[in-house]
């Protein structure tokens, strides 16, 4: 599995948000200069993420991109693939070539699938939420919730 800079950008782009949740809309200009991302591409990153479910957009001055659910209610999981596309997906293009031994495909494609379960597992318990508590741990900022 390779992650993309889209992917590794839109990751980025959702943490700032979490960062910054219940601060009202935040622009696609804040988020560039906090994070170094290019802004044009920034801005595709964002589409895909309302497309996906995961921001909203509120036009005009005072606009900007807001978490479309808590950061909690958020999975890494959700977020990746709305990026980069299903994890792990099996290269379809190589269906023609059988191998000498049919076993040996099968026993591959388990260990593939058993990898992909065991990472989207791992992706879809960790929450927008979790990287912000470990963001901010690391830069000594605490929350306190009553």
């Amino acid at each position: 599995m390779r992650i993309s800079s889209k992917g590794e950008y839109g990751l980025r782009a959702l943490l700032d948000l979490a960062l910054h949740y219940g601060e009202g809309p935040i622009q696609s200009r804040d988020i560039h200069v906090r994070q170094a991302i290019d802004e044009n591409y920034l801005n595709q990153i964002l589409i895909v993420l309302r497309r996906a479910g995961l921001i909203e957009s509120v036009r005009g001055p005072q606009g900007g991109h807001r978490l479309a659910r808590q950061p909690d209610q958020i999975t890494v999981l959700e977020a990746v693939v709305a990026l980069e596309g299903p994890l792990l997906p099996i290269d379809s293009g190589r269906e023609g070539l059988e191998p000498a031994e049919p076993i040996d495909r099968e026993v591959i494609r388990e260990m593939w699938h058993e990898t992909r379960a065991v990472l989207e597992a791992h992706l879809g318990a960790l929450t927008i939420e979790e990287l912000s508590r470990r963001k901010r741990g690391r830069i000594g900022e605490v929350m306190y919730y009553i």
